[in-house]
């Protein structure tokens, strides 16, 4: 049925990416006009080609509401008649944005069986029909895409459209790009099916092309711990990353464990070496910026444990990262906000912004301000150039001596002012205590004997009649 399907939609033209939702990105019809047989593993390779090279990219499509569907990167070798290591080899990508993360670590050892390697997105269909996962997803017009071998670049691959790159894909017509055996160039082709073997990668206890002993993988991701964010970018979400630290002494798996944000789980994939740094940057989900409340990160490992949790506040910075930087005195370990954000390498710990030619640094905001030369503004005598706010300012007086007050005043240091010395103010005379009083003292006490006596007087004239009826009185009694 499938085959029929297939000629149909070849006869008529139809694209039928919709009808296998899956990896299998075999049945779309063949836009490209190139020979099949360019692409089967009987012809003769190019001989610019490398001894492991990039074979096949898929960024992936939504088909039918499924996402992802056929993302896959193949990596092919040349002599299949020969076990091949794959030490020091490891696949690098590089987005839009011109920031490159860690695809998948090939691992010093594991070695190449098959014809070849497959790798898809986690969170593809049929992930599991891989030989390796990996969870950063691929962007419609990016690249390069790299191989590389203990710092040199193999082979690579981009996909932007312009010289030296093969043309973007186009979201609307699902293709494959699809490296020619023959003339080692890269076609779209919307026909291509990617070959997966399961026993491609092997597992050799003691490689003597190694030259020593396998190193030994940790399991369930133990060991490792989130080590630096970053969330309020710059310019583009995708600078947004997570890194972490292997603090054991063996390299450890992170395949099957995942992030856990905002209730929501992340697969995880590669490998963190002893002492090494890892970054997920971050295309598949986006971090808050700068959040209101505590934000929780998680380190799940394969078994749904808890790892690792880190919080992260507001009062992130643009451009800057969210870093471990040491412990406190009571072992607590601390995480600051820096200026320096250094993915895949140490934390360097970086308070301040440096500031571009032509600006200073507002360290009460920390902002950069552009700088008012002195040329542009002259202040007058005793006044100096803020070069902040571009102002004159007024010199302050030293502290260093006292203020000169005239007779009679003296200098009051609080507030750098004169004040008027007033008699036996307690200076010269500590222990005497004070018998005096002001002058406008006795005033208000005069006025209000005098204002008493007229009361006084008042009171006698208005009630005389009776106070001498009173009198008589007296004096008849004691007559």
């Amino acid at each position: 049925m499938r085959k029929f399907l297939i000629i149909i939609a070849v006869v008529v033209g139809v694209n039928l990416g919709g009808i296998f939702p899956s990896g299998d990105v075999g049945a779309l019809h063949d836009t490209s006009g190139a020979s099949d047989d360019a692409y089967e593993g009987d012809t003769e390779m190019a001989e610019s080609l490398p001894e492991i090279f990039i074979k096949a990219v898929n960024p992936g499509y939504t088909i039918e509401g499924i996402s992802n569907v056929g993302e896959i990167i193949e990596i092919g070798r040349k002599n299949s008649d020969e076990m091949v290591s794959l030490a020091g080899l490891n696949v690098s990508y590089t987005n839009s944005s011109g920031n490159t993360a860690l695809i998948a670590d090939l691992s010093k050892y594991l070695f190449v069986t098959g014809e070849t390697i497959l790798l898809r997105l986690a969170s593809s269909p049929e992930n599991e029909l891989a030989n390796l996962l990996y969870s950063k997803t691929l962007a419609f017009k990016a690249g390069p895409l790299e191989l590389i071998r203990d710092g040199e670049v193999v082979d690579s691959v981009c996909w932007t459209g312009k010289e030296g790159c093969a043309a973007a894909f186009n979201s609307a017509k699902p293709t494959t790009l699809v490296r020619n055996l023959a003339t080692g160039e890269f076609e779209h082709l919307s026909i291509y099916e990617p070959d997966y073997n399961e026993d491609s990668l092997k597992i050799i206890e003691e490689p003597e092309e190694n030259g020593g002993e396998v190193p030994e993988v940790a399991s369930q991701c133990k060991g490792v711990v989130f080590s630096e964010i970053l969330s309020y970018y710059e310019s583009s979400p995708h600078e947004q990353f997570i890194e972490f630290y292997n603090s054991g002494v063996e390299s450890v798996a992170l395949d099957g464990c995942q992030v856990r944000y905002k209730n929501k789980n992340y697969p995880l994939s590669g490998i963190v070496e002893p002492e090494g740094y890892m970054v997920r940057y971050l295309d598949d989900f986006r971090l808050t910026k700068n959040p209101t409340t505590s934000n929780t990160l998680e380190l799940i490992d394969t078994n749904g444990d808890v790892l690792d949790r880190l919080e992260y506040y507001n009062g992130q910075r643009k451009g800057t990262s969210y870093a471990f930087v040491g412990y406190d005195s009571g072992g607590g370990e601390l995480w600051r906000i820096t200026y320096t954000p250094t993915p895949g390498e140490p934390n360097n710990y970086q308070e301040y912004r440096v500031c571009e030619a032509g600006k200073v640094l507002n360290e009460a905001t920390g902002n950069c301000v552009k700088v008012t030369s002195v040329a542009e503004k002259i202040c007058g005598e005793g006044q100096y150039l803020n070069i902040l706010t571009g102002r004159c300012r007024k010199i302050e007086e030293s502290d260093s001596g006292a203020k000169e007050c005239k007779e009679g005043y003296y200098y009051y240091e609080e507030t750098g002012r004169c004040r008027k010395i007033k008699e036996n103010d307690g200076t010269d005379y500590a222990l005497v205590p004070e018998t005096y009083t002001e002058e406008s003292s006795f005033v208000a006490l005069y006025l209000i004997l005098g204002a008493l006596a007229i009361g006084l007087i008042y009171m006698v004239y208005e009630f005389r009649h009776e106070i001498m009826r009173v009198v008589r009185r007296i004096k008849a009694r004691f007559m």
